[in-house]
């Protein structure tokens, strides 16, 4: 059998994390380079790419990155072409990329609405259609996406959001359902409430010294009384990218400190003072 351990290792594989400039993908990327994978990345723009490879240098890990929209067909077959002869073949993919848009349902335009499906539900497609040829060819690959709690739950103004990452929780129980066949693994992630610089002032201690409402809200609802770290995400991603998640396929894991197991309590019930400050 070997060392259990070993079956977590990714050497030599070539790991593709859509977006993966900053946040959560930048973490899945850095958690994979130090299981052994070789990162690539696209973004949107070049000054996002050069973000990113700044992140990478100044964390030590060689990367690959492009500009690449993953709502371009033409650019995503591009951008895996250009891997592929530069790199290697894509093992791994991260569809990572997404984008929210808080607006009231009957307040959002249609074009605001295409924009969310489009990148947080089509781009996945794109992407897994242009990696799986080769990855049917080896008989192998792991494809995760980037789902949400929204994939279960609904939320005031976050309708396309929410509609696009169910959307995503199907697609990745299809690509499960048609190319199993093929020893190739897709499955996804959702995390709950990160504490991240973009979710930091939702943190932010009030004027009098109590917590700030939504922080409250939060916590009320998590059975850990607390938000996630980024990384609380970055063992999972490294378990569902690895030859020790082989029989596991298509399912959708959240690591949400257990907000969809619990009704939640009063948030006027909270004892603050048992909370440390989270950065």
């Amino acid at each position: 059998m070997g060392n259990i351990l070993d079956k977590f290792k990714l050497d030599g594989k070539v790991a593709w994390i859509t977006g993966a400039s900053y946040g959560l993908g930048l973490a899945y990327a850095l958690a994979f380079a130090e299981a052994g994978a070789k990162i690539v990345f696209n973004d949107i723009n070049q000054d996002l790419v050069d973000k990113g490879l700044a992140a990478y240098k100044e964390a030590g890990v060689e990367v690959y990155g492009a500009v690449c929209d993953v709502t371009n067909e033409e650019q995503v077959q591009k951008f895996v072409a250009d891997v592929k002869a530069n790199v290697g073949s894509i093992d791994i993919l991260v569809n990572n990329a997404g984008i929210i848009k808080r607006i009231p349902m009957t307040e959002m335009t249609l074009q605001q609405w295409n924009q969310v499906i489009d990148v947080d539900l089509t781009g996945p497609f794109i992407c897994s259609k242009a990696v799986l040829p080769d990855m049917i060819e080896k008989q192998s690959g792991k494809i995760i996406n980037a789902c949400s709690m929204m994939s279960e739950l609904g939320r005031e103004t976050v309708s396309a959001y929410a509609a696009a990452k169910g959307g995503l929780k199907m697609l990745t129980k299809n690509i499960c359902s048609e190319y199993g066949q093929y020893n190739i693994q897709c499955n996804a992630i959702g995390p709950g409430y990160i504490a991240t610089p973009q979710t930091a002032p939702l943190r932010e201690k009030q004027a009098d010294g109590s917590m700030h409402p939504f922080d409250r809200f939060i916590r009320s609802k998590t059975p850990a009384q607390r938000w996630g770290q980024t990384e609380d995400l970055m063992g999972l991603a490294v378990f569902l990218a690895s030859e020790a998640s082989d029989f596991i396929n298509g399912q959708v894991v959240y690591i949400d400190g257990g907000i969809l197991a619990y009704i939640g309590q009063d948030p006027n019930n909270l004892d603050e003072s048992k909370f440390a400050d989270v950065d």
